[in-house]
């Protein structure tokens, strides 16, 4: 799968905002060239994490990807608790070895999982943990504004 696969899928589910800082924008310079993906219908980025991203350096906190080899990229999706535990051995898997579903380096702990150049071993499990992670990320909003909120 390459990011314009991933990117066009993501962005198909609806309702996205897809975030690419890039230089002269205001943004940080290390999130140059990453994609934040938010559930926002509204155009409006919300004050949520996104639901998913794809990064394609290591940052300075995250160097096990080894992202800086040539052509390397990682996705990472916000899994719900009970997605995380159904994938086997997270804990155990290295995470620069591309195409296998991991814990994610850093925010494992919160569920988040991560698959370096997903391919053909991880394609339908990445697919189903996005639709899974953009649901609740559409099903949080839909639920604020039942209640009066806003998308944040």
């Amino acid at each position: 799968m390459t990011i314009d696969e991933i990117t066009d899928y993501i962005e198909g589910l609806g309702g996205v905002l897809t975030l690419a800082p890039q230089r002269g924008d205001g943004t940080p310079e290390i999130s140059w060239g990453d994609l934040f993906f938010y559930y926002a219908p509204s155009g409006d980025v919300p004050k949520a994490q996104p639901f998913a991203t794809i990064v394609t350096k290591d940052y300075p906190d995250d160097r096990g990807s080894r992202l800086d080899r040539p052509n390397t990229f990682r996705v990472n999706v916000a899994a719900g608790a009970a997605e995380f535990e159904q994938l086997a051995d997270l804990s155990a898997a290295d995470p620069s070895i591309a195409d296998v579903v991991i814990a994610h380096p850093v925010y494992g702990s919160l569920n988040w999982v991560a698959v370096v150049n997903p391919g053909s071993h991880t394609a339908a499990i990445l697919r189903s943990l996005l639709r899974a992670s953009h649901r609740r990320a559409r099903d949080r909003v839909e639920r604020r504004a039942r209640v009066g909120g806003t998308e944040a």
